[in-house]
């Protein structure tokens, strides 16, 4: 188990952050349509452009900040519905977009175990926003891409003003986890596997 304390803006509180590591998910196969299915890649784009963009609209308009430090990113990739995957105890996995430059620029499956989701919750979803070139340029050329094990992902925290934590717009990769009810906090999305889909 691994344990990281991060320090809220203004030094009004400490938030915790505990995640366990779970690199043995595989990512092998994971599309989700045949190489004859166009009607269905095609379907299938456009379910997740518009879960994307509806993702980001509910962030930037309850999230203080998060619309300047997404104006200022290299990249954002959202996955706006993560399910519960039955062939992983406690995994979910979704699918999302990478946007940059106001372009699409790839599609993309993440697979993670039990990442902290609160119980009972109806819809969760996650954003990954790039904030340097260098880390964008690794997402985007990797094969394979994990949580903690390619890069270090700084989870969003709100300071004591209600504003975005000024201490995560340091990090090179800042990542979001919202429910319906919100951001959430108090989790980590270490060891969430990301990887390229072919639709």
């Amino acid at each position: 188990m691994k344990r990281r304390t991060f320090l809220s803006a203004g030094g009004a509180g400490l938030v915790t952050v505990s995640g366990l590591s779970l690199g043995a998910l595989s990512l092998a196969g994971c599309t989700t349509t045949g190489p004859g299915d166009t009607g269905d890649k095609t379907a299938k784009r456009r379910e997740i452009d518009a879960g994307a963009t509806d993702t980001l609209n509910r962030l930037y308009s309850t999230v203080k900040g998060s619309q300047d430090l997404g104006n200022k990113a290299r990249g954002i990739l959202v996955f706006p519905k993560l399910l519960s995957a039955g062939f992983v105890v406690g995994g979910e996995y979704g699918d999302g977009v990478l946007r940059s430059g106001g372009a699409n620029r790839g599609y993309y499956r993440a697979i993670s175990g039990s990442i902290g989701w609160q119980i009972g919750a109806q819809s969760k979803a996650f954003v990954l926003m790039f904030l340097t070139q260098d880390s964008y340029d690794k997402f985007v050329r990797s094969n394979g891409w994990q949580v903690g094990a390619d890069a270090t992902v700084a989870l969003a925290t709100i300071g004591a003003n209600g504003q975005l934590d000024t201490n995560t717009a340091q990090h090179p990769i800042v990542g979001f986890a919202m429910t319906n009810a919100g951001l959430m906090a108090g989790l980590s999305l270490e060891g969430t596997k990301i990887s390229k889909l072919d639709i």
